[in-house]
């Protein structure tokens, strides 16, 4: 089909499943739910790039081919063997792709938290009957019970009582701290919980972070030293995230390393708003973490990621 200019897009938001990405069509007019592997394909319909597939056509019929993978390792999970580049849930929870060998999955369920309220006392999450996931449910009770449960995150004001247009006037705040960063090296997530919201509702916020980069070279410690614990970075650089760059460059801050079997880990950070902008010309705004205080120490972290053998993987263009 030939492109019409000027383009045509759906009005509507588009709507695709867990793990599938948004990719532009052939004209480079509107963004598409990308094709999986086995799928049938065409220009206007492209496969998923971002997991390595592309459109066959030697087998085409009507201008349509197939989403077939490149060349890569298969998986092993339980004793099931997976292609490179198939998507799979192992359980209802989970949706699970093969890339290269290594697995990485997303959570189809939610795992926000509920704070009590004036309208819900004493949220309670269960499982229901031919569902996955758990959800929430709020338990009735006396009137004076139910008012003392949801004044347990309020101010103690009796001038302003917990009325529902008030809710964040009388919110008492409360916000975790930073968990550590998911990852070692490289770019990581770090998440707290706040109910600093105009529902003064419990939330679960994410940053980015980065402790140092994985190519970052190991500076030599001075003489009775045994801790470089937070060498000067030599130049600005854009921040990378699942290949999308930073608008602006930065010369952050970042923690150290030790001969002695020590870590050094952030101590003191702040965030930031970040922009990147995309190859496809897109953009968004990411919190993110920025080092002012590293210290070491004998409490080291353990890596956690997703992609434990691929943790220096760029997958170029795969943005949110």
């Amino acid at each position: 089909q030939a492109c019409t200019l000027p383009c045509q897009c759906p009005s509507q938001p588009l709507q695709c499943p867990a793990g599938t990405s948004h990719v532009w069509d052939a004209c480079g007019c509107c963004k598409v739910c990308a094709r999986q592997l086995g799928e049938l394909c065409s220009l206007h319909r492209p496969c998923d790039h971002h997991k390595g597939l592309y459109c066959d056509f030697s087998k085409s019929h009507r201008g349509s081919g197939i989403c077939l993978a490149h060349e890569g390792a298969t998986c092993d999970l339980l004793g099931r063997i997976y292609l490179n580049g198939e998507s799979f849930q192992p359980t209802c929870k989970l949706q699970c792709i093969c890339m290269d060998g290594a697995i990485g999955c997303i959570p189809l369920c939610s795992d926000d938290l509920r704070l009590p309220s004036p309208e819900c006392p004493k949220p309670r999450r269960v499982k229901l009957r031919d569902k996955c996931c758990e959800e929430w449910v709020c338990e009735e009770g006396s009137e004076e019970k139910r008012l003392g449960t949801a004044m347990a995150v309020f101010r103690e004001d009796p001038a302003h009582k917990p009325e529902l247009n008030s809710l964040q006037e009388n919110c008492l705040v409360q916000t975790t701290e930073w968990s550590a960063c998911s990852r070692s090296c490289g770019m990581g997530i770090s998440s707290r919980v706040t109910n600093d919201n105009a529902q003064c509702r419990l939330e679960k916020e994410t940053r980015l972070c980065m402790v140092r980069p994985c190519d970052f070279s190991v500076v030599k410690t001075k003489k009775g030293k045994k801790c470089v614990r937070m060498p000067k970075p030599r130049r600005s650089f854009h921040f990378e995230f699942s290949g999308c760059s930073s608008t602006r460059s930065y010369r952050p801050r970042f923690c150290g390393s030790c001969s002695d079997g020590r870590c050094c880990t952030p101590f003191l950070t702040s965030t930031v708003d970040v922009e990147f902008r995309c190859p496809e010309g897109d953009s968004f705004h990411r919190k993110m973490m920025f080092i002012k205080m590293c210290s070491c120490h004998h409490d080291c972290p353990r890596d956690n990621d997703i992609f434990l053998a691929t943790y220096r993987r760029r997958m170029i263009g795969d943005h949110i």
